[in-house]
């Protein structure tokens, strides 16, 4: 089974009913990618949660140090860590029953990829969350 990402349909549907993604990896350091590609989701309205050990918070929003820490529900997972670290992080939202991951562009696993949907989860790999929504959802 080769890994694909989903059509444009599917990913428009997805950021349609998504409302809190936590942002693995996500930087305090506003010049970061991660830290700008949250701030403009946080501007359209999505609820970001960060996720990154020895952090208080970003954003406005308190940090957590891992996935299992949060204490409500998250819609989505975007990943902004190196693809050895992929792995781990699909095992958790497996274990945590998470729906989906959005895996950041210039990013691949794609065993990884494979096990979230075989698991059930909906996964997007190697494109950035921020030009996809600005490329389906505003135009």
């Amino acid at each position: 089974m080769n890994f694909a990402n989903p059509d444009d349909d599917a990913v428009r549907t997805l950021l349609k009913t998504v409302k809190t993604i936590a942002v693995v990896g996500l930087s305090p350091q506003p010049s970061r990618p991660s830290y700008r590609v949250a701030q403009a989701m946080q501007h359209y309205g999505y609820r970001i949660v960060p996720v990154r050990p020895l952090v208080d918070e970003v954003l406005g929003e308190k940090a957590y140090a891992q996935l299992a820490d949060i204490p409500f529900a998250v819609d989505l997972v975007d990943v902004f860590r190196a693809a050895e670290h992929v792995p781990a992080i699909v095992t958790q939202c497996l274990a945590l029953h998470l729906p989906a991951i959005w895996i950041q562009e210039g990013i691949v696993h794609g065993a990884s990829a494979q096990q979230a949907q075989v698991g059930g989860m909906t996964v997007v790999m190697d494109r950035c969350i921020l030009k996809d929504y600005v490329r389906l959802m505003t135009a």
